[in-house]
């Protein structure tokens, strides 16, 4: 299975668009996003135009009230953290990188996947892979977001090579 990890979006719909629009060719199943798509107008066109799907954690600086997710059946919204099982990797996702610890005070994670740097960055911590997709957004650096092939690759896509 192949898995979008987006982060970081804040409304930049046009970047957005043009992720989806990528995914549709290269057989993504679900998405992964790492928090800050902030308003609901971007909320309601991720759900619209992705009928895969979606593992959403809150970021920083959301707009949109808590119960707003809920009405998107393919969207699910954890809050601040989230700790799931896809295949057989348990899976942490939280946006600020202070909020690792706490996924990993949950249990033993195969990866932690994470944003609000705006950096891709890759580390662990112990024992879990570290993956920052970088900012869709393209605020502060280059829009990126990641592809997880749950076969074990993940690689870093700049938006602007596609």
């Amino acid at each position: 299975m192949k898995i979008a990890v987006i982060s970081d979006i804040h409304d930049n719909s046009v970047n957005l668009k043009k992720c989806l629009d990528w995914r549709r060719q290269n057989n993504i199943e679900e998405i992964i996003c790492c928090g800050d798509v902030t308003n609901n107008e971007t909320l309601k066109f991720l759900s619209n135009h992705f009928s895969g799907r979606i593992h959403l954690v809150r970021g920083n600086i959301e707009l949109f009230p808590e119960s707003e997710p809920e009405k998107y059946d393919n969207i699910n919204y954890y809050g601040r953290i989230a700790r799931i099982k896809i295949g057989k990797a348990r899976i942490g996702i939280c946006h600020e990188p202070y909020l690792i610890d706490y996924v990993l005070k949950k249990g033993k994670c195969d990866i932690v996947f994470y944003g609000h740097t705006h950096e891709p960055w890759e580390g662990r911590k112990n024992g879990a892979r570290l993956i920052n997709p970088g900012t869709l957004g393209a605020m502060f650096s280059k829009a990126t977001f990641a592809v997880w092939d749950t076969k074990g690759d993940i690689r870093l896509i700049l938006l602007e090579q596609i």
